[in-house]
């Protein structure tokens, strides 16, 4: 078994572009190794960087975030997904020792001593010489609990370049240099307002993956980083999770280009609650296909303005059935989608039309970040049954964008009590059975939105007196 924790000095160091040329190389059968079972993790809230590594490693993502579970939590998401796994990659978010509290409670290197991982460094070498050895010396000294058992140096200046960095850091430390990555604008990953490209827009994103691994394959000591990563401790498989007996829900799901912003566990999550999974395509498909729930997740519909309003079949199709009391659950480009238009770069584009307000995109983040809720009284999920937990919930939010000319008796599902939501003070628009929210929930033991989601479909079709929809096999 081979566990690591990718990390940095800090953000926009390349580690993810590292880290999915590791699981790619790794799982891939090529470049001298045999292929090997990858299970990549990602710390803290993303879905992009998530969507690259499945790709890269053939096998869901998984999210670990101190501020959505408990340690306990962590440990056991971890050892539920990776203990079949020959190589378990985690990968950091921002530096190794960045946290919200002075403390570094929720650090990289907090998670790392938690999951009693190895840190690989990968540290951004532009215009460095002799002080990258305080730099790495420092990073040792700083948290002596936290094994820093190897470096790779990345964005190199050339062959002279790297030789320079290798002697200084072999004379004053014993961190071993595993890897030199030149600067190579072929690694480059498209970046946008939040981040990496989705994987899900990119039709090309196979072959750069691949392009990738081959690259890190051939400047990272892969079976260096295997050694110095292998582990004889056996991650012991948790209890089976929970699974409803009841008689399953369908429930759609947008998945496309424009929307793909969906956590692994929470699909998992929706599945073991008794959802048959449908997904559907905004751009292309002309109507909803047969559903007892509908669910739209984030994404960049500003992106594919003029695809989402050629397409008017499907929106007066999505439109009338959440007018007829289809229960619809959506987060940010969903609550886009749904409003009666998206402004962006000078140009207008007709949506759904089912939120009464209209969306303007920004230049700059609306909310972005951890959000505190507290559920109102009018939240249609807070009576579903056998579905413990209505109190405050852990969240986070991304959007550059505003919802506004909502009218003034508006109902509204959360009170916020940290991030912005709607307007700072409110978020999740109710009307008829729909909750359209700026906000990013995520199913952890704190926040079972898929098991309240799924219930809350399943009461309203026993409300209207409809027969399930019949489960395809």
């Amino acid at each position: 078994m081979h566990r690591f924790f990718i990390s940095a000095a800090h953000k926009s160091s390349g580690k993810t572009t590292v880290s999915i040329g590791l699981a790619a190389a790794l799982s891939s059968g090529k470049y001298g190794q045999p292929r090997r079972t990858v299970q990549p993790f990602k710390k803290g809230p993303d879905y992009i960087d998530p969507l690259w590594l499945s790709v890269a490693a053939g096998r869901p993502c998984y999210n670990l975030d101190f501020f959505l579970s408990p340690d306990a939590e962590l440990q056991t998401e971890f050892a539920r997904h990776g203990h079949d796994a020959e190589v378990c990659l985690v990968e950091g978010n921002k530096g190794l020792y960045d946290g919200l509290d002075l403390h570094g409670s929720n650090s990289n290197a907090a998670l790392a001593r938690l999951l009693d991982l190895p840190v690989i460094l990968v540290l951004d070498a532009r215009g460095m010489t002799r002080g990258i050895a305080p730099l790495i010396l420092g990073y040792q000294a700083f948290d002596r609990n936290i094994r820093i058992a190897g470096v790779i140096l990345n964005r190199l200046g050339g062959r002279r370049h790297e030789a320079k960095l290798r002697a200084v850091i072999e004379h004053y430390t014993d961190v071993p240099v595993i890897g030199a990555v030149q600067e190579d604008a072929e690694l480059g990953l498209v970046e946008r307002h939040l981040g990496l490209m989705p994987v899900n827009e990119t039709a090309e994103a196979e072959k750069h993956i691949a392009a990738i691994g081959e690259r890190i394959a051939a400047q990272v000591d892969l079976e260096r980083l295997l050694a110095l990563s292998h582990t004889d401790v056996i991650l012991s498989p948790p209890a089976p999770q929970w699974r409803s007996s009841e008689k399953p829900v369908r429930i759609a799901i947008a998945r496309d280009a424009a929307f793909g912003f969906y956590y692994a566990d929470d699909l998992d999550a929706l599945t073991a609650a008794g959802a048959q999974t449908v997904f559907f395509d905004t751009l292309h498909d002309s109507s909803l296909p047969h559903c007892d729930g509908l669910l739209i997740g984030g994404g960049f519909p500003e992106c594919f303005l003029d695809q989402l309003e050629a397409n008017a079949p499907l929106r007066a199709d999505i439109r009338r059935a959440i007018e007829s009391g289809l229960p619809t659950y959506a987060e940010c480009g969903g609550l886009m989608y749904l409003a009666r238009s998206i402004d962006w770069k000078g140009k207008s584009a007709e949506m759904v039309g089912v939120i009464p307000g209209d969306i303007r995109m920004h230049d700059k983040p609306v909310g972005r970040g951890y959000v505190i809720l507290e559920p109102n009284a009018g939240h249609p999920w807070r009576g579903a049954d056998n579905v413990p937990g209505s109190g405050e919930l852990h969240a986070h939010e991304f959007h550059y964008s505003s919802l506004s000319g909502l009218p003034p008796d508006t109902r509204y599902a959360y009170a916020v009590r940290r991030g912005h939501g709607i307007d700072g003070h409110h978020d999740g628009v109710l009307l008829y059975r729909m909750l359209a929210s700026y906000t990013h929930l995520r199913a952890t033991s704190r926040c079972d939105w898929p098991a309240k989601f799924v219930q809350h479909v399943r009461n309203c079709r026993t409300a209207d007196h409809k027969e399930p929809i019949p489960c395809s096999p």
